[in-house]
């Protein structure tokens, strides 16, 4: 209907809903009567066409990296440790 090629269909989403109850009744020995019920569901399936792969292009440039505060906290800690351990270096020396 929608003209999609069938070799490259993916199944996307899949979901079963409950459906309502089919109620009946089977006869028992001595007169009884007992339900007979049915347990229908919902099946809902969605396939979509697999999209063609294309080559990313490479790229030079670094991504940079979001620090959270305790991160940033810990950088600027061991930045100024090693600045003082630098400066206490060059005075002894």
């Amino acid at each position: 209907v929608k003209e999609l090629d069938i070799e490259n269909l993916i199944i996307s989403h899949i979901q079963v809903n409950q459906a309502p109850k089919q109620r009946r009744r089977t006869y028992r020995a001595h007169g009884r009567i007992n339900p007979y019920m049915s347990s229908p569901c919902h099946i809902e399936i969605i396939v979509t066409e697999e999209a063609a792969q294309v080559k990313r292009e490479s790229d030079n440039t670094k991504v940079q990296r979001r620090l959270n505060s305790r991160q940033l906290a810990r950088k600027r800690l061991t930045a100024s440790s090693q600045a003082q351990a630098q400066a206490q270096a060059q005075t002894q020396a």
